[in-house]
């Protein structure tokens, strides 16, 4: 009896024929060479979310440090995802507006980008070790920018979208949100913003579901005069990300305040990060900082090393 065990027929190989040639072996098939072809690219899916190092204490409970692209707003994207690996950081927000760069050169993301350009800059990014989370923020009276938005949103496989809609946009924003399994959050931008205060967006969603909810711009508040922190506890339970900074008075910035490093401005961050704790947050906390355009970096960093410290004396009690 024969028995040599029966193997999948690509594994075989033949005897060798007369004369001592050998056959060739079975090329892969169409579908295992795509696979192939695409194996580092899935093995930076697989490992970007675990990162390359071991996790900040702020990333083992869920909080996860983002750029806001308009940090880097004076060069193109392909740019700021080179700064924004360099810092340390793997997540991005896009603003539309923000010049892509490299192979697209002048061409500036948004609603009109066509969405296989979409797809591909967020594999490019991806490539570079930096994944698109989110993007805005998107304030238009225009529908069809938010139908074009959100549409890319769900083809780059963005977590949010940040904007700041008309009040009447709302059916549509909110629609979209759902069909496309998004998040909204909501941007307060100073006055005349329709959202500059807490008490206003509440109204604006408080019969939306927690889909919905704010983009918590802690700068943005105090240079209304309001405090950061009571603005956070006004909010709670309806935070899906925050533009995080500290802000001190000086020139070269919106209403007489500009950025500075993370603990050494005017706002509470110890007090701001244990509310976000307090409320069991989860998500993106983006760095926006408006200042020293294109060489902040080293504050950046400090920053960086400010918010890591304070999150481990956090949990450290």
């Amino acid at each position: 009896m024969n028995c040599r065990p029966c193997l999948p027929a690509y594994s075989r190989r033949r005897r060798p024929a007369a004369g001592g040639e050998r056959s060739a072996t079975r090329p892969l098939s169409p579908v295992l060479r795509r696979a192939w072809r695409r194996l580092p690219l899935l093995l930076v899916l697989c490992l970007l979310p675990l990162g390359l190092s071991a996790r900040t204490t702020a990333e083992r409970h869920g909080w996860r440090l983002a750029v806001q692209s308009y940090t880097y707003h004076t060069v193109p994207f392909v740019d700021a995802l080179r700064h924004t690996r360099s810092l340390g950081v793997k997540y991005i927000e896009i603003y539309p507006g923000h010049q892509l760069g490299g192979p697209w050169g002048k061409t500036a993301f948004g609603p009109e980008t066509d969405r296989a350009t979409a797809r591909e800059l967020a594999r490019y990014a991806l490539r570079q070790g930096v994944r698109i989370v989110g993007t805005g923020v998107l304030a238009s009276d225009r529908d069809e920018d938010y139908v074009k938005l959100f549409r890319l949103a769900h083809d780059m496989r963005l977590s949010y979208v940040t904007c700041e809609p008309l009040l009447r946009q709302w059916p549509l924003v909110d629609s979209l949100a759902r069909h496309y399994g998004l998040r909204v959050a909501v941007h307060n931008h100073p006055k005349p913003s329709l959202y500059w205060q807490p008490q206003a967006l509440l109204d604006a969603i408080g019969k939306l579901g927690p889909h919905v909810g704010s983009c918590a711009d802690v700068g943005h508040w105090r240079r209304e005069g309001m405090s950061a922190l009571d603005c956070l506890r006004q909010l709670n339970g309806r935070i899906i990300s925050l533009h995080f900074k500290d802000i001190v008075a000086g020139e070269g910035g919106a209403k007489g305040y500009h950025d500075t490093v993370w603990g050494q401005g005017i706002l509470d961050m110890p007090a701001l990060l244990a509310e976000l704790k307090a409320q069991h947050f989860k998500g993106y906390l983006a760095i926006e900082y408006e200042y020293h355009w294109g060489q902040a970096d080293d504050e950046i960093r400090q920053s960086i090393d400010a918010f890591n410290a304070q999150c481990d004396a956090l949990w450290a009690r």
